[in-house]
This record gives C-alpha cells, sequence and structure tokens, in this order.
C-alpha cells in the first residue's frame, strides 16, 4: 500500500528496515520485536547536511535509505534558499544562517538538525509555529571545551603564546616576571551547567580553587562554592570563564562595569558566544593592564568559512584585538576534535532518525518532549497519528471527536508556549480509514502540521 510520498502527507506502509534493526527508545512489550514505523519510503527522504557533517552522522542516515546530500561548506542565504525547497531534513553546524526569510521557503522541510551545541543561528520560533522541530547536541563537546579551556588557563599563566611568538621571529626571551602557576589559583565560572561543571572538576584536580556563579542554584561538584551576584566572582577569581547561552541576558554581559570589578591582573577567557563580552572594553581593560590576558574562541561576527577574514571590515575593532599581547585568538574550535565531532554526529542523527521514524521529540529545543512506546510487530495494522497544533482552547476536544471513531491505544499530548504536540497510536486500521484519519485532522482551523506513520 503506497498512497503518499510527501512527509507532510504521509499514509504509506512501512517497508522493512534495510538492515532489519534500528536503534530506538521507548522499549517493548514482552519479546515482541519493534514495528520499523517509517513515513514515507525511505529512499523519497531528502537529507541536506552542510558544514562538513562528521562521517558517523552521515553514516547513520545514510543506513536508513535517505537520500544524503553532503557539503563541506555552508550556503550563502540565496543559494540556500534554492537548495532547501525540496528537501525534508536539514544539518547544519554553527554558520548556516536558518533565518525565517529561509524557513519560508522549506515547504517540504519537517525537522532541522544542529550538529552543535548552540541553536541561535536558526530561527526556532518561526520552525516551531510551522511544525518544524530543531535538535541540537548539548553534551557531546562538553569535554573538548573544557580541555581547551584548561590548556588556555595554563598558556595564559604562563604567557604561553607571546613567547612561542617571539621564538618562531628568532626573538629568546626567557622570563619568569608575570607568570603563574595555577596552583592555588581561583577559577570563577559563569555558568555551571554541561562545559562550567566538567570545566569545575578539571580546575580543581590543577589545583584550583573554584567558584561559580549561575541564574539558578545547582550543587556544586567537589569544593567547589557557587556565589550569590556575578560581582563576588569577578571580585574573588584570578581567571574568569564564560560559559552561557546567547539570550537578550547575557549580552554584553561582561562590558566596563564588569572588568572594573575584576583584580587588577586577572584573566578573561570566552569560549560561550560572541555576543557575551563587550569587545572594545575588553581591549580596554587589556590595554590598562586590569587584565593580563585573554582567551577568546567566539566573536559578534565570524567569517562564513576559513580565510584571511579576521579584519576590520567583520569587526571593527578586529585589527585592535589582533594587536594585544598575550591574548590567544582561535576560530570557534571549542568542540572541534575528533571525538566531539564523532559524538555529535551520532547523537543528533539518531535523534533526526527518531523523529522522521517514530516522531519522537526527545531533545527538541523548540516543540513539547512526547514519545510513545515503540509499536510491535504483534501490532501489524496500527497506525501513529502526530498532529502538531496551536495551543488554543478546545483543540483536544476537537481532536478527540477526530480519534473518538477508532480504537486509540495509547496518546499523549503536551504543550511548551503557543505549539502543541500530539501523538496517538491507533489499531484496527486501513488504508481508507488512514486517508479520512488523515483529511480530518488536517481540515481542522489549529493544524499546523499532521503526520501519518505507519
Amino acid at each position: 500500500m503506497s498512497l503518499s510520498a510527501s512527509p507532510s502527507a504521509t499514509f504509506q506502509a512501512s517497508s522493512a528496515s534495510r538492515d532489519g534493526s534500528r536503534w530506538q527508545r521507548g522499549g517493548t512489550t514482552g519479546t515482541s520485536a519493534a514495528k520499523h514505523l517509517k513515513p514515507f519510503a525511505t529512499e523519497d527522504i531528502k537529507i541536506l547536511l552542510l558544514e562538513n557533517v562528521n562521517k558517523t552522522g552521515r553514516d547513520i542516515l545514510e543506513a536508513q535509505g535517505y537520500q544524503v546530500d553532503f557539503l563541506k561548506t555552508s550556503l550563502p542565504e540565496d543559494e540556500l534558499i534554492q537548495r532547501i525547497r525540496d528537501v525534508h531534513v536539514i544539518g547544519i553546524r554553527s554558520k548556516t544562517q536558518l533565518t525565517a526569510r529561509v524557513l519560508r521557503e522549506a515547504k517540504n522541510l519537517i525537522v532541522v538538525g544542529c550538529f552543535c551545541i548552540g541553536t541561535n543561528q536558526v530561527d526556532t520560533q518561526y520552525a516551531a509555529k510551522h511544525g518544524i522541530a530543531v535538535f541540537n547536541s548539548p553534551f557531546s563537546n562538553s569535554r573538548s571545551v573544557a580541555e581547551l579551556v584548561i590548556g588556555e588557563i595554563i598558556a595564559l599563566a604562563r604567557q604561553l603564546g607571546d613567547r612561542s611568538n617571539e621564538l618562531h621571529r628568532g626573538t629568546w626571551n626567557k622570563v619568569s616576571n608575570g607568570c603563574w602557576e595555577i596552583r592555588g589559583k581561583t577559577l570563577g565560572i559563569i555558568g555551571y551547567g554541561h562545559i562550567g561543571s566538567q570545566l569545575s572538576v578539571l580546575a580543581e584536580a590543577m589545583g584550583m580553587t573554584v567558584m561559580f556563579y549561575d541564574a539558578v542554584n545547582l550543587m556544586a561538584l567537589g569544593t567547589a562554592k557557587q556565589v550569590p551576584t556575578l560581582d563576588n566572582l569577578l571580585q574573588g577569581a584570578d581567571f574568569v570563564t564564560c560559559h552561557v547561552p546567547e539570550l537578550p541576558e547575557t549580552h554584553n554581559m561582561i562590558g566596563r562595569d564588569q572588568f572594573d570589578q575584576m583584580k587588577m591582573g586577572s584573566y578573561l577567557i570566552n569560549a560561550s558566544r560572541g555576543s557575551v563580552i563587550d569587545i572594545p572594553a575588553l581591549i580596554d581593560a587589556m590595554r590598562s593592564g586590569r587584565l593580563a590576558g585573554a582567551a577568546l574562541d567566539v566573536y559578534p561576527a565570524e567569517p562564513g568559512g576559513n580565510g584571511d577574514y579576521f579584519t576590520n571590515e567583520l569587526n571593527y575593532w578586529a585589527e585592535d584585538l589582533r594587536s594585544l599581547r598575550n591574548i590567544i585568538l582561535t576560530p570557534h574550535i571549542g568542540g572541534s576534535t575528533e571525538e566531539a565531532q564523532s559524538a555529535i554526529g551520532v547523537e543528533v542523527s539518531e535523534a533526526l532518525v527518531r523523529y522522521v521514524n517514530e516522531g519522537a521529540t526527545l531533545g527538541a529545543v523548540n516543540m513539547p518532549e512526547v514519545n510513545l512506546r515503540s509499536l510491535t510487530m504483534d501490532e501489524p495494522n496500527h497506525v501513529r497519528v502526530i498532529y502538531i497544533h496551536h495551543n488554543v482552547p478546545g483543540v483536544l476536544r476537537k481532536v478527540n471527536e477526530v480519534l473518538g471513531d477508532h480504537n486509540v491505544d495509547k496518546q499523549m499530548t503536551d504543550s511548551r508556549g503557543d505549539v502543541a504536540y500530539l501523538m496517538a497510536d491507533i489499531s484496527d486500521v486501513n488504508a481508507s480509514k488512514i486517508k479520512d484519519l488523515y483529511q480530518n485532522l488536517e481540515d481542522l482551523s489549529s493544524r499546523i502540521m499532521t503526520r501519518v506513520l505507519y
């Protein structure tokens, strides 16, 4: 039975998995094998992967039989619009900008995979309001970023960047003035999440005292202590490192007033988001001696590709920043290790497969998290209905009027802001019933997107 090949109007019977097995979540009852739900013929799924997504992720998607188009670079907006129009899934990293203008043209798109931590490059609100789920990888590169920061703390304390540059130029400059051990120094961590907490453990192992500031009360690891205000942290830390998301509240979080609160001769590290630090204020703090060193891995504006682009044309202060001593400038490589990119490829690709094949939104950043246990091979005439809708009064009554003519085995719904997500498994269905069910849901005024997985 093959009734549709469209991801936004799908009724097709699932074909057998090509390898006979697929990673799943949700469990099954008894010893019955999981039924492999597919919304349409797998060879019809079109996926566009940009920015050199790791091979581990590509392999997972290709093993499903999807059509995977892979590019090593990001695309300019106009070219991206042309390429995204007929794809069902797009995978990106940090440079590709999925604006409302781009997403508006993506008529077949059902899901976005961000193969990185951040999702600020995607208009997630627009995506949610149009039924497009967005997934990211919040955990997989945490260790890589934490290790980079530890390395930068040591490099700044010993002025390794300057000594290396001098010797590359042929200058032997053996000095100890202003060089320190990090043992016994105090590290202040702003944002005690996945990265900040791992960094806390590594820093303590190096003999540092750790304090942290976070917007919520959190359990400290080891002997780290949470301080009540940002000023408390800035006044007490020898090294300050930022690990916060890009939010209106974190824009220029560290500016002139905050630099004035820091110890004379302290150090600042930012491997979070480029908007968190007021860079001109940092330049002044370095020149005045308030800061003895700094390390930046992220910037307010970053080039779209590799090349000689970090100039005043990109950021008007770039050449002043580059002229400073004891400052480490890296091109957004915090998570750029083989281990992290491999793990990110697996984590995000598996989330995409679960969403496409099963409708599970576990881990979505812009949708309610909804999941049902897998159907089994003992349930051959079942269908999974997914109804993404506007979160307005009276919707569930109307949806249940449609579903009420059928045997609903299980159902779950949740809402997030203006968008709600309903998933239901229905038994004893045939092709004509599926068509009627789909059309009745499509006709509801609350509809954002209807999917039927059979």
